[in-house]
């Protein structure tokens, strides 16, 4: 589905040396990774045999046994489409290699031995096998009738952006882990079947390790872990297991469970494609040599997608969380404004007020930048502006806020300067349309900048990254600015950030800006009602922010398609907007990205704070004439 694939990992019964009923367990879980439309499931570290044969390693009845169990197996597997991958030690030569196994469709199409053998401490795993390093290039291995290509370099593919490879337990835990070889190779998903014993705090460490290594991979990684089947004589195994893409847990079994038990997520294999794409740290790095690849049989497509896509990606759902994300922006903030101010002179700043929340965030950050610097607040020119379309309740807020915050406050109206300009230009004020909006907008960037250059100050951006990315500005109107406090904030984040400083300030404070929080979002340029109410309310016109901002979270950081961004919207919104509206309001959103773009072109300084942002001079360059058209 769109470049998901369910990986699994599986946790059987184990009994010590006995190979036939550990076969058994595996093939009970197999079944249920095959209804499960798992592409792959993995299961632990010498599965067959159990983690902890000791010198039984050695005995010929063992190794007997896997090769029967092994070719029960491929018998077994004829119907699956499930790929497994188990693990059994095969001897080659006179030497015993501890292995993984790739089994499909009735055939095993891979043998992946152990690359580093731990033997310190409570590990001696040389007294029984031979590291990978041992074998020749493009070794093979005979399993019953079929010679099975054998060595730590193989690539299992199935296609552009499915492809897995193997490293075992300790190759994780090496300096330069074999995977990250398989990643630059080609692998987009990487499985561990581990035996990894539990000690204080280790899980902590396990979990911390593979989180780290699928991030600097861009790689989802499937970890399996021996349970407690195996031998307690010294050690305790826990059954770790851990499913992660790109630096998120998506699945993390509890450790000690009895019985048979399977772990599968959906990790989205055509994104980790593109991300690698866009790194260009990754594709610095030489591609391995030495790998043979492998085909697989193509997996059915999964059904439903068994995986939670948050509505609003660039807000952290858990609120502790989310409050440490808002302090950090906000430092950010104020800390590239300190810097922009110290290098200019410590001029003041002349900042536009509107009543609404973009504005109301960047006088916060103001404040609190000119309180970082030790200077007056005095040395803010904040300055409301009421035109046609001003409410009563924006009007007020704004008034009160500037006034609280000690700032100079000023007020100068709007409408007889845009009515003088309506004659100048012989535009006729009851024509309400885009001409009539733009005076006003150009109206109030003029004032501002007039009033920079009277008192030899700067002009300070309100503009949001999701009005970037729309370009809802007026061109050389609230488009332009001397410096951008908000352009790397986007609207579904600014709301918090407000709500963040309103959780933190005196009761009449944290009153007036919840109800700024709560204001609809209007620019507030049409005349108002007969009831002096608003008229004019963005999301009525361009769509929800939050569908906006999902779009363009998912279009510009992972480059998903028009029918991927829409399934993951109407998964994330389902039962709040119907696949319609979706539709609609995502052909805006493509629509407005594209024709806006020359906006972006010449937009002001600003500070990135997140993974997203659109300065033509970082993250985003884009010619102004692109076509759209493929986008729809």
């Amino acid at each position: 589905m769109l470049g998901f694939y369910r990986i699994a990992t599986a946790l059987p019964g184990l009994r010590v040396a006995d190979v036939a009923w550990n076969r058994a367990q595996i093939e009970e879980l197999a079944i249920r990774a095959h209804q499960q439309q798992c592409a792959v499931v993995v299961f632990p570290e010498l599965s067959l045999t159990g983690y902890t044969c000791a010198d039984l390693f050695h005995q010929e009845s063992l190794l007997q046994a896997v090769r029967k169990a092994l070719e029960s197996l491929c018998r077994f597997s004829r119907e699956l489409d499930t790929a497994l991958v188990v693990g059994a030690p095969l001897p080659q030569q006179g030497r015993l290699y501890n292995c993984a196994l790739v089994i499909q469709r009735g055939h095993i199409l891979g043998a992946v031995p152990k690359t580093h053998l731990p033997n310190k401490r409570e590990f001696y795993e040389r007294r029984w096998f031979t590291p990978a390093s041992a074998l020749p290039e493009n070794s093979t291995i005979t399993i019953g009738d079929d010679s099975v290509p054998f060595g730590s370099r193989l690539i299992f593919r199935c296609d552009q952006h499915y492809a897995f490879a193997i490293e075992l337990c300790e190759d994780l835990w090496s300096v330069i882990p074999p995977s990250s070889s398989h990643a630059l190779a080609g692998a987009t998903v990487i499985l561990n079947p581990s035996a990894s014993n539990e000690l204080v705090a280790k899980a902590d460490y396990r979990r911390e390790l593979v989180q780290n290594q699928s991030a600097r991979c861009l790689a989802a990684y499937a970890y399996a872990g021996s349970g407690i089947g195996e031998s307690s004589t010294d050690l305790l195994f826990g059954g770790h297991h851990l499913l992660c893409e790109n630096g998120l847990v998506l699945e993390e079994s509890p450790r000690f469970e009895r019985g048979n038990h399977l772990f599968s997520a959906d990790v989205d294999c055509q994104k980790l494609s593109q991300l690698r794409m866009s790194e260009t740290s990754f594709a610095d790095n030489p591609i391995p040599t030495g790998y043979r690849t492998i085909p697989l049989h193509p997996v059915l497509p999964i059904g439903e997608l068994q995986r939670y896509i948050p509505p609003h990606p660039f807000v952290p759902g858990d609120p502790q969380r989310r409050d440490e994300r808002c302090e950090e922006i906000f430092s950010i903030q104020t800390a590239a404004l300190a810097k922009r101010l110290k290098h200019i002179g410590s001029p003041k700043a002349i900042i536009g007020i509107s009543g609404g929340l973009d504005s109301t965030l960047a006088l916060l950050v103001t404040h609190r930048t000119f309180a970082l610097l030790e200077r007056n607040p005095s040395d803010i020119i904040a300055i409301t502006m009421p035109g046609f379309g001003t409410t009563n309740r924006t009007y007020e807020n704004a008034v009160t806020l500037c006034k609280a915050l000690e700032t100079d406050f000023r007020e100068i109206a709007i409408s007889q300067a845009s009515l003088e300009h309506f004659k100048l230009i012989g535009h006729d004020p009851a024509i309400h349309d885009v001409t009539y909006e733009n005076v006003q907008a150009r109206e109030r960037t003029e004032i501002l900048m007039n009033i920079a250059n009277k008192h030899g100050g700067i002009v300070i951006g309100t503009g949001d990254l999701s009005e970037i990315a729309l370009g809802w500005s007026t061109y050389n109107g609230d488009h332009m600015s001397m410096y951008s406090v908000n352009c790397g904030v986007p609207k579904t984040l600014i709301r918090y950030l407000v709500e963040w400083v309103a959780s933190r300030s005196e009761d009449a404070m944290e009153e007036l800006l919840m109800d700024i929080v709560n204001t609809p979002i209007t620019p507030e340029l049409l005349p108002r009602d007969e009831q002096k109410e608003c008229t004019q309310k963005t999301e009525d016109i361009i769509g929800p922010y939050e569908l906006h901002d999902f779009f363009l979270y998912h279009t510009v950081k992972y480059g998903a398609s028009t029918p991927k961004v829409r399934h993951l919207a109407a998964l994330a919104f389902a039962g709040k907007y119907d696949e319609a509206s979706i539709a609609r309001w995502h052909e805006i959103f493509v629509k407005r990205f594209f024709t806006q773009q020359f906006k972006r072109s010449c937009i002001p300084d600003g500070p990135k704070v997140g993974t997203i942002a659109l300065s033509p001079r970082g993250d985003w360059r884009m010619p102004s004439d692109a076509s759209f058209g493929g986008w729809l």
